[in-house]
């Protein structure tokens, strides 16, 4: 199968639809929590069958949420029905077997609505604070996956016969790892893990609207072809998204999208062609800003979210006011979801807050530095 090819896998049931979220908003750390917790009970009314976070350490600007793991607690005593996932856990710079129990506790208290995903990290600056050479994030990644397996299988963990407590041998079933490469993409297949795509996947074949989808294409023939005899296919496609009522709004957020694509965009390998204009830069840090009918219409040429199982939603960089953000769920939701294959599982919504009116979600955008 070659990049760009129409004729992959298409999956067997709906996909998932998931909400993603970084925890940027514009906020003391306080807020930006309750303000996540928020979209995602929002998230869950409207029908949204997961909500996700990432881990990041030590630069607010990046990612507000350091402990995953304590956050998603908090939000499963919030939710009913949502999965609740990590997109990732920064895996080299964590104990493998706290993350065992961790999240075997979390999938109890969540009544199994707790899916991991792990990572080997982004930030080298992050590492030396935990002992570790970026450098060495590969191998470090590859001995913790192994511990952290070994552990979830109920393997004996101790002289006297101990394994972990709670047993959670059913996380091993959801588990997801992220890679770029088809080499790691291999590797993940032959596990039989879920394979996680990532909005930030620098750019190796294709061009234009569908580079992102050609590049992300190479990368699940490998995780496919590796997969054991009988394990399903499970890719999960994230986007960034955000939807608007007024076409006047968009301008406004795709510049603040870009501007704060930028600074990151060498350190992880997306090449700038120089005097790149606006829409060469949007299509490279994939933005997808618009109404619904403009969204439908960019988002019907991705080959990869029409064969994904998981098609996951979110609205970094672009980040914009909370108001604007639940709107935006909302119309992906009723308009744009739908017509990417997607139903809502739960027929009755779950008790929440009142949808937002437009006129609630008037587009104002503070200033500030952060990208």
């Amino acid at each position: 199968m070659t990049a760009g090819s129409r004729t992959q896998r298409v999956p067997s049931a709906r996909p998932r639809l998931g909400f993603f979220t970084r925890v940027l908003d514009d906020a003391p750390a306080a807020e930006r929590y309750r303000l996540a917790l928020e979209q995602i009970r929002t998230a869950e009314r409207l029908g949204f069958d997961s909500a996700w976070v990432a881990q990041h350490h030590f630069h607010e600007a990046e990612g507000g949420l350091p402990s995953p793991l304590v956050f998603l607690a908090h939000a499963a005593a919030q939710t009913t029905r949502i999965v609740l996932g990590t997109s990732i856990v920064t895996l080299p710079l964590e104990e493998p077997l706290r993350v065992a129990e961790d999240a075997a506790v979390l999938s109890l208290l969540s009544d199994g609505r707790f899916e991991l995903g792990v990572g080997s990290g982004g930030t080298p600056s992050s590492f030396p604070p935990f002992g570790h050479d970026p450098k060495e994030r590969g191998a470090i990644y590859g001995r913790h996956l192994a511990r952290l397996h070994e552990a979830l299988r109920g393997d004996q963990l101790t002289a006297d016969g101990g394994s972990l407590y709670p047993a959670a041998p059913e996380l091993l079933d959801t588990l997801w790892q992220a890679t770029f490469s088809p080499e790691g993409a291999a590797r993940i297949g032959a596990a039989g893990s879920g394979l996680m795509l990532s909005k930030s996947q620098p750019h190796t074949a294709g061009s234009g609207a569908t580079a992102l989808a050609d590049t992300q294409r190479l990368v699940i023939d490998a995780y496919e072809a590796a997969l054991p005899d009988g394990v399903s296919s499970r890719t999960f496609a994230s986007r960034g998204l955000v939807v608007v009522d007024d076409e006047a709004d968009v301008a406004a957020l795709l510049a603040r999208g870009i501007e704060r694509s930028l600074p990151a965009a060498r350190p992880m390998g997306i090449a700038i062609p120089d005097g790149a204009s606006d829409e060469e830069l949007r299509i490279l840090f994939d933005l997808h800003v618009g109404t619904p009918e403009q969204i439908i219409e960019e988002l019907a040429q991705d080959h990869v979210l029409a064969s994904a199982t998981d098609i996951v939603f979110q609205s970094h960089p672009v980040d914009p006011p909370h108001a604007v953000l639940l709107r935006s769920l909302e119309l992906i939701a009723t308009r744009v979801a739908p017509a990417l294959g997607w139903s809502p599982a739960v027929p009755e919504p779950v008790e929440g807050p009142e949808p937002l009116d437009a006129d609630d979600a008037i587009l104002t955008i503070p200033e500030e530095t952060h990208v």
